[in-house]
């Protein structure tokens, strides 16, 4: 494990980059800047270690971040309708970042805060964040906290928990875009999801509290298949919620994408009940990525495991509400392999 400056907000706070590594060979990247996943290097069978992740150059793509690279959503990820909650017969309004919606936590959200350096050794870091009562409305303190852990011999494990002093809601999630094979698009790669069930959206991407079944629909990925429209629509994009197949609240395995010649693949084992799913359809070519190529669209897919987005306006999902003396725990792996 090693710290290195990375660069200064324009307040001038310094952000640290924190470089992870395993004994097979992975290595991973973090920031302190959003808790991001800047980078993630695993081993491949019979071939040079391969990146699977999309991250910037410098600090200035993550603070224009507005597709949310690598960082952690919070203080609810998804999309809240209206930013509107109630809680005990409260409203609370949020703060507005995407028209009418409040997306990812919000205008500045966990994923444009500093974080702090709490704990590390050589394979592992674990960043801490205090949200203030009233940040981007929420009520409540909330205590963060945000491990990175990589396992032998190519897994990275990222828990997420929260504790507050008043209720409030909480809904974490990883924002990392994957991607198995350089120069492959997320259309390309394959994939399946162990989830019978999905949440359709309105045109402003917030549920409409219906489960449906995925049968018939282009979100049916219960059988490893490519990741392009069945239908043939090329002007077809996913971004869209799956509900996991699960009773209980332990790791199960969720989610499966394959590199287009397979020689690489990924296993999403997660607590939560459902995974988002995008295809990095929004990608634009603003700012250099690691090899110095700037993303177009399609450079990478994200794998969001959560709670229900707009849960706190939909009686039908679970509650994704906090109280004191509780504790919000989420764990997530990505199994490389």
């Amino acid at each position: 494990m090693s710290i290195h400056f990375f660069g200064r907000l324009p307040d001038g706070t310094a952000i640290s980059e924190v470089r992870l590594a395993s004994a097979s060979g992975a290595t991973a990247s973090i920031l302190t800047f959003g808790a991001t996943l800047r980078d993630l290097v695993v081993p491949v069978p019979d071939a040079a270690p391969r990146r699977v992740v999309l991250g910037f150059e410098t600090l200035d793509g993550y603070l224009e971040n507005n597709r949310y690279l690598g960082v952690t959503a919070g203080r609810h990820a998804s999309r809240i309708g209206g930013g509107r909650i109630s809680i005990d017969g409260v409203e609370h309004q949020l703060s507005l970042n995407e028209g009418g919606v409040h997306l990812h936590g919000g205008a500045v959200g966990f994923s444009r805060k500093p974080w702090r350096i709490l704990e590390s050794d050589e394979a592992s870091v674990t960043l801490g964040l205090i949200s203030p009562d009233g940040d981007d409305g929420y009520p409540g303190e909330l205590d963060v906290r945000c491990t990175y852990r990589l396992l032998a011999p190519g897994t990275i494990h990222i828990t997420l928990t929260a504790t507050t002093d008043a209720p409030t809601v909480v809904s974490l999630a990883n924002h990392a875009y994957f991607s198995l094979l350089p120069g492959a698009t997320s259309r390309e790669h394959k994939l399946q999801f162990a989830a019978s069930g999905y949440t359709p959206f309105s045109p402003a991407l917030v549920p409409s509290g219906e489960i449906a079944s995925v049968a018939g629909t282009p979100y049916d990925f219960r059988q490893l298949r490519p990741i392009s429209d069945p239908a043939g629509d090329p002007d077809f994009d996913y971004d869209c919620c799956v509900v996991l197949d699960r009773e209980g609240h332990e790791l199960i395995r969720g989610a499966r994408l394959e590199a287009p010649d397979g020689s690489l693949h990924m296993e999403v084992h997660t607590t939560e009940p459902c995974i988002v799913f995008y295809d990095g359809a929004g990608l634009a070519p603003d700012f250099a990525g690691l090899d110095g190529v700037p993303f177009q669209a399609h450079a990478g897919l994200c794998l969001e495991p959560m709670r229900f987005p707009d849960s706190p306006n939909q009686p039908s999902f679970p509650s994704a509400i906090l109280r004191p003396g509780e504790i919000y725990r989420q764990e997530t792996e990505y199994r490389f392999g």
